[in-house]
């Protein structure tokens, strides 16, 4: 197998808008002739757009654009610029009226970094649109992984940066990638040695402290954790596969979020892996299935890593 770019997969362009002023962002994924979508939501905290549509017994197959944004719930606004983007270039699902964009999408709450009064909206959605088509997709604190934090069971004070990650690997003719912001409640684990690289931790020494055990010590206490969490991302492959094969790769891609977060998939969480199918490559779904589980958990990591420091939290450059 080859490590290559998420952007070198034929038909995908991927770019990144963010204030860093105010702490947020918006990462659009561009499918201009169409993708074959599903979803797979896991986290109990979800802000998702047009996932219904992706249901395998409802009628759209195909997405021309994926977003994953900030902004809570008001990050969200961020898909009427992608889809005024879209149409101004005539793609969209053909009505017989007009050509609707298929945009779908999730949102993560960033609203604890930066200014809160600042979210994704329109004109970031379209801004991330133009940088898809004009710019090198970059990773760190940068688009939805802006304003992305992880490690908050304790508290913010012990919290650390998360951010946007990417990975992808071809075996032969077939390319399977991802794209990922990290901001879950839990630690992130390098699932290669097992230990913890960003996440809750204390200083004097710094050392960090494990999430998954401080929720079962304090487990009749968790009455309010919700410091803002959630990780969200996008499995992009050039396999042939069909809407109902594009959600059981979703499926199975969480298995990379399981390897990497711990915990995951918790009430405080919304976590979410779209799947998009832009090729025509003859392969088996598990194969799919196995590898965008892999490429999920490498760009769980590489978000960490790529992390700059940002209103205060720490980044994992200054921890290693």
């Amino acid at each position: 197998m080859e490590v290559v770019k998420v952007t070198d997969i034929p038909g995908i362009k991927i770019g990144n808008a963010q204030d860093l002023e105010a702490g947020t962002g918006c990462t659009v994924i561009l499918c201009e002739q169409g993708a074959v979508a599903g979803v797979d939501v896991r986290g109990g905290s979800p802000g998702t757009r047009e996932t219904d549509l992706l249901k395998s017994e409802n009628q759209v197959d195909k997405v021309h654009g994926v977003f994953l944004a900030g902004g809570s719930a008001f990050g969200l606004d961020a898909a009427a610029g992608i889809m005024q983007f879209l149409e101004e270039k005539g793609i969209g699902f053909d009505t017989g009226i007009a050509k609707v964009p298929i945009v779908t999408g999730a949102i993560l709450f960033d609203l604890i970094c930066g200014d809160y009064r600042v979210r994704p909206d329109k004109a970031m959605g379209y801004q991330a649109c133009v940088a898809a088509q004009e710019e090198e997709f970059s990773e760190g604190s940068v688009g939805a992984g802006t304003g992305a934090t992880v490690g908050k069971f304790f508290g913010l004070e012990h919290a650390m940066k998360g951010g946007l990650g990417s990975y992808c690997i071809q075996t032969g003719n077939l390319m399977v990638g991802a794209v990922v912001a990290v901001n879950c409640l839990g630690d992130v684990i390098d699932p290669d040695t097992g230990r913890i690289i960003a996440g809750a931790y204390k200083e004097n020494p710094f050392s960090f402290m494990s999430t998954e055990e401080g929720m079962i010590e304090y487990y009749s206490k968790m009455t309010n954790v919700f410091s803002g969490n959630t990780t969200i991302g996008a499995v992009i492959t050039n396999a042939a596969l069909t809407k109902t094969q594009a959600n059981k790769v979703a499926s199975m891609a969480h298995n990379g979020y399981a390897r990497t977060i711990r915990p995951s998939h918790t009430m405080f969480d919304g976590d979410t892996i779209f799947v998009l199918s832009a090729g025509k490559v003859e392969a088996d779904i598990s194969v799919v299935g196995l590898l965008g589980a892999r490429v999920i958990g490498q760009a769980v990591v590489n978000a960490v890593k790529k992390a700059a420091p940002l209103f205060g939290f720490k980044a994992y450059g200054e921890v290693f």
